[in-house]
């Protein structure tokens, strides 16, 4: 599992060879309302626990025992804010990479068969393919990408996620070529910058 590092936005891309089952993890215990440090910590406990690895994969209710536990987030204790919903994501999608693994040669067919699965909407599928893939034809849109791009007049104000997700996508895309920057560091770029200033 590769996260994004705040000193280095190109050193985010999961080394070859990581388990789909790391990132796939690591994405679906972040996002709204898990701030990344409390997502890294859930994931490095359930790591530590043999979760990604163990067959056949465990119950949700162990995985929810897990995420239960407080953990240590810079020197104090936190608790995870949805373990029996993210135990039952992550254990419905660890089993079903298993069963059926989706194919990844093509990201966008790879982000449309994550998208099947319980509680991965676009931008946690982008997120996915993005760390699995290092791709640049998909574009990671959370708020603090989308509150960048209306306040640098790229994004309508009107437009809103998950909803508007491909239309962003889209402009996001187009305006990462014209400036000849790849997506995937534009995107981490602009997210840091905004989790700095508006946390």
């Amino acid at each position: 599992m590769a996260e994004f590092e705040a000193d280095d936005p190109e050193d985010y891309i999961s080394p070859k060879g990581t388990p789909l089952a790391e990132d796939l993890a690591f994405c679906l215990l972040g996002g709204y309302g898990v701030k990344m440090e409390l997502n890294r910590a859930a994931w490095e406990h359930l790591y530590g626990a043999g979760i990604f690895s163990a067959d056949p994969v465990p119950s949700r209710r162990e995985i929810e025992d897990l995420l239960s536990m407080p953990l240590l987030v810079e020197g104090r204790q936190h608790r995870y804010r949805y373990p029996r919903q993210r135990a039952d994501r992550l254990h419905v999608a660890l089993n079903a990479i298993r069963d059926r693994p989706p194919e990844t040669d093509d990201p966008i067919v790879f982000r449309r068969q994550l998208m099947e699965l319980p509680g991965i909407g676009p931008k946690t599928a982008s997120w996915i393919v993005r760390n699995w893939l290092g791709s640049d034809e998909v574009a990671i849109l959370d708020i603090h990408v989308l509150r960048a791009g209306e306040l640098m007049g790229l994004f309508p104000a009107k437009y809103r996620l998950p909803k508007d997700y491909e239309a962003l996508e889209k402009k996001f895309l187009e305006f990462a070529r014209a400036i000849q920057v790849r997506a995937s560091l534009l995107d981490a770029i602009m997210w840091r910058d905004m989790r700095i200033l508006f946390g």
